[in-house]
C-alpha cells in the first residue's frame, strides 16, 4: 500500500481565491488540493485532505491520523500562532510533520512571527507561494519513501 499523506489545513484557508489576493494570491484550496493528489499520485503516495475553521477538528483529524498516515503537511493558518493545542496533537503523532505558510510569516505583522506548530515541524517552507504544498509532497515523499 501507498503512503499517506495528510494536507491539513487551518481556518480562512477555504476561502483561498479572493481572500487577500494581494498576499495569498488566486489559486483556490480545491486547486491546491487537486495539484497535490496529482502531485502524490505521481510520487506514488495516496494524498488524503482536510480543512476546518474549527482548532477540536484540526486536533481530531490528527488524531486520526495517528497510524494511517506517515505524514502531516499542515498550514494551520492563524492557530500556527496560537495554538497549543494542535502543536500537542502533532507530539502524538509519529510520522513526518512539514509546516506550509503561503506567505512570508517574518515579513507580515510581529504576532505573526512565531509559529507553536514550527517547534514540532521537521521541515518548514514558508514564502512560496502556493508552490509550497508541492515542494512539501516533494519532501514528505523522500522522507517516507526512504
Amino acid at each position: 500500500m501507498s503512503p499517506t499523506v495528510l494536507i491539513l489545513n487551518g481556518p480562512n484557508l477555504n476561502m483561498l481565491g479572493t481572500r487577500q489576493p494581494e498576499i495569498y494570491g488566486h489559486t483556490t484550496l480545491a486547486d491546491i488540493e487537486n495539484a497535490c493528489r496529482a502531485l502524490g499520485t505521481e510520487l506514488g503516495l495516496q494524498t488524503e485532505t482536510f480543512q476546518s475553521n474549527h482548532e477540536g477538528a484540526l486536533v481530531e483529524r490528527i488524531h486520526a491520523a495517528c497510524g494511517t498516515a506517515q505524514a502531516i503537511i499542515v498550514n494551520a493558518g492563524a492557530y500556527s500562532h496560537t495554538s497549543i493545542a494542535i502543536l500537542d496533537a502533532l507530539n502524538i503523532f509519529q510520522g513526518h510533520v512539514i509546516e506550509v505558510h503561503i506567505s512570508n510569516i517574518h515579513r507580515r505583522e510581529s504576532f505573526r512571527h512565531h509559529s507553536h506548530i514550527s517547534q514540532r515541524a521537521d521541515g518548514i517552507i514558508l514564502g512560496m507561494g502556493v508552490e509550497g504544498y508541492l515542494l512539501a509532497m516533494r519532501r514528505a515523499a523522500s522522507v517516507v519513501r526512504g
